[in-house]
């Protein structure tokens, strides 16, 4: 028997009975759902009584609330459960009714959680479907949900990111600080568009408020309230849609090809990796221990800005190649969870990896699995030839590291630094045995940096940076012209002290 079939007639005296009160007054419930909600043999226990159908049905027959279970859960979650508790505990010894607001089929956790303590206790359910808040909201606002695609979100579980596709329903905005929030997000990301917040659907003081966003009331939070809004998407299918638009009408973007690009990409990529030098060292770790400094609020919204600059690549590519039907951005986003998934065994899977280290060993030895390499090739092939010199050289010894071919320890590292700088003073009267010695000096360094776990291109970039500042901290002092060596050493010194 298919246990979300209309009810008929009064409801057998099964142990279990899960029905809706629909969106507002007892009037609109089936006549079959209320001959079975008022049946005296029955015990009524209600999710919340704080509604219209739940407050007359109160009036003419004893019932059972759990909004006492609001009041004392940690979370929703944590109130869900304590609700199926005590709906299957009371279902032990007489016949239940739980009844919910719209119906229990939309937006009810704690009847999925019913339904799944039941069937462990081998108890029989049956779940009668009724009108919900959704089909009130579509009458009030005169929409067809299918034109355009009608989107539905539980504000308790937004998604993150956030990002709007069209018309989008918003349930369960019950607190004016939850309606505020959304409403600042959406003046944000979609130019404070008009909405209409949805108040108490269905019953006598129902409401339709039209604003905009930025002007919305939030007393008018409650549970009872939602939120439409029509808006074109914003976030990452907002910048798809955008780069489309572009591929078409945009003379300069439409003669652009993936050969063209690489250059833009390049730089920009470039750009990104200045503005993340900027920021601390341990900016971001979540290791255990891990102290983070005080956010440098300016410095992350370069990163952010930047950031954007390389999507916008990313995305002019992928645009590309949809325009030919190879491939488009959901086809790069899918294949990288895919990889993502394959490789973080331990966190997918049941492998064991407590260490950067090993989830280091086991990505690479996935890694070998996908694109096994022929047996003559070198462990060093695919290393970029146009990748910058010391990011190339610490791969390559990164490459050489996986067989063993390194130290085990820093001493020795800085021991070959030393060594390589004395050959190199040993050769500086030779150009071309000092171009080869200042190069080997130059991987040893890159090396050290390696087993420091420090990055050699962002430790460069950090020193070109503090003497940029230093030299014009120098130059703020008045003219360089004239200085004797001692004068500029003293204003260096200066500027360090400074810094």
């Amino acid at each position: 028997m298919d246990d979300r079939t209309q009810a008929t007639g009064p409801a057998s005296l099964l142990s279990l009975v899960v029905m809706g009160l629909g969106p507002g007054g007892l009037d609109r419930v089936p006549p079959s759902a209320l001959a079975t909600l008022s049946d005296p043999s029955r015990r009524v226990i209600l999710r919340t009584t704080e509604h219209p159908a739940a407050r007359e049905l109160a009036r003419i027959r004893p019932v059972t609330g759990c909004d006492d279970l609001y009041l004392e859960g940690d979370d929703f979650e944590s109130v869900y459960r304590a609700i199926a508790s005590r709906v299957v505990e009371a279902a032990r010894s007489q016949p239940v009714v739980y009844a919910t607001p719209g119906s229990p089929l939309v937006g009810e956790r704690a009847v999925a959680m019913i339904r799944s303590l039941a069937a462990r206790e081998g108890m029989e359910v049956r779940v009668y479907p009724a009108e919900s808040f959704l089909e009130a909201a579509i009458e009030a606002l005169a929409i067809d949900p299918l034109d355009g695609g009608l989107t539905l979100l539980n504000a308790h579980r937004l998604p993150s990111p956030l990002s709007l596709r069209g018309p989008t329903l918003v349930a369960a905005l019950d607190t004016a600080a939850g309606l505020a929030d959304f409403c600042a997000h959406l003046t944000l990301a979609a130019d404070d568009p008009e909405v209409a917040v949805l108040v108490d659907l269905g019953g006598p003081g129902q409401q339709v408020v039209r604003s905009r966003a930025a002007q919305v009331d939030p007393t008018l939070a409650g549970p009872r309230t939602s939120l439409y809004v029509d808006t074109g998407p914003t976030g990452l299918a907002g910048a798809v849609a955008v780069m489309d638009r572009l591929r078409a009408e945009c003379p300069w973007d439409r003669r652009q090809t993936h050969h063209s690009l690489v250059k833009n990409l390049l730089e920009e990529t470039y750009e990104l990796a200045e503005v993340l030098a900027a920021l601390p060292l341990d900016a971001g770790r979540q290791d255990a221990g891990a102290s983070q400094p005080e956010p440098d609020w300016m410095a992350f919204e370069e990163v952010c800005e930047e950031l954007g600059d390389v999507l916008l690549q990313v995305l002019f590519h992928a645009a590309i190649a949809r325009e030919s039907q190879i491939f488009d951005i959901e086809d790069v986003a899918e294949g990288l969870r895919q990889k993502l998934v394959r490789r973080h065994p331990h966190v997918f899977s049941d492998v064991a990896a407590d260490t950067a280290e090993q989830v280091k060993a086991n990505w690479e030895q996935i890694k070998r699995q996908e694109k096994p390499r022929p047996e003559d090739a070198s462990l060093l092939d695919g290393v970029p030839r146009s990748m910058p010199a010391l990011s190339r050289a610490a791969k390559i010894q990164r490459r050489a590291a996986q067989v063993g071919f390194d130290w085990s320890e820093i001493p020795p590292v800085v021991d070959k630094v030393a060594e390589e700088l004395e050959e190199l003073r040993a050769s500086l009267s030779d150009r071309e045995s000092a171009d080869a010695e200042l190069g080997d000096l130059l991987f040893a360094t890159v090396n050290l940096a390696r087993h420091l776990a420090l990055d050699p291109e962002t430790a460069l970039r950090r020193a070109i940076a503090r003497f940029g500042d230093r030299f014009r901290k120098m130059e703020g002092e008045g003219p360089l012209d004239g200085l004797t060596v001692d004068q500029l050493e003293e204003r260096w010194e200066r500027a360090k002290l400074e810094q």
